[in-house]
């Protein structure tokens, strides 16, 4: 489908994404290749008020298939706009959170089952990531690393995130080819290390 290489980069609220992608950009931009670092939900202007809805802790009212609409819908537009052009050209993409995530959340937190796959099915229209790094942390250690303000997801109780968390593992299972688990519990440097073990032989 493209010249380019996907990663996907996924895992619990407070496991450390954010400080991996960071170095994990900077080592791929170091050997020479375009990096596109993006996000979801967002990563497009329209994905971006997809997600002031979908995080905002007042909609407290929100079903769980809305959830669920409205991350593929912002999905949807990230693909069309956004990854698979960057692919084309040949670019390195890096996402933070992708189909996975709302497995994990909606399919599982949320308990909507298959119906959040078919959803996505037609969002991704068969751009899937070529490696998935999954950030493998408990819950509890993740939610008490979160020092900001928590947005409407991160705020539920601890009984959705562990549903979350054993998605992961679920889906780390069904996926072995694609998905690399990552003990995020240890020092950065040692992630870091690993991570561009895997990456590096991919690039």
């Amino acid at each position: 489908m493209s010249k380019g290489l996907f990663i996907s980069v996924e895992g619990p609220d407070g496991s450390g994404k954010s400080t991996q992608i960071d170095l994990l950009k900077k080592y791929i931009e170091g050997k020479g290749r375009r990096v596109t670092f993006t996000r979801e939900p967002g990563g497009t202007p329209i994905g971006e008020k997809i997600r002031d809805i979908i995080l905002d802790p007042e909609n407290t009212e929100m079903a769980s298939i809305t959830e669920a609409m409205l991350y593929a819908a912002s999905r949807a537009q990230h693909v069309s706009e956004v990854i698979r052009p960057a692919l084309e050209r040949g670019d390195v993409v890096i996402c933070d959170r992708f189909v996975d995530s709302s497995i994990a959340y909606q399919g599982f937190g949320r308990g909507l089952g298959d119906a959040v796959a078919t959803i996505n099915s037609f969002a991704v229209a068969e751009c899937v990531p070529d490696v998935t790094l999954l950030f493998k942390l408990d819950p509890t250690v993740g939610i008490s690393r979160i020092k900001r303000a928590q947005d409407r997801l991160e705020k539920e109780n601890l009984k959705f995130h562990q549903k979350v968390y054993e998605g992961y593992l679920e889906v780390e299972k069904a996926n072995p080819t694609r998905v690399v688990g990552i003990d995020a519990g240890r020092d950065i440097e040692e992630i870091h290390k690993e991570i561009i073990d895997k990456i590096g032989k991919l690039l």
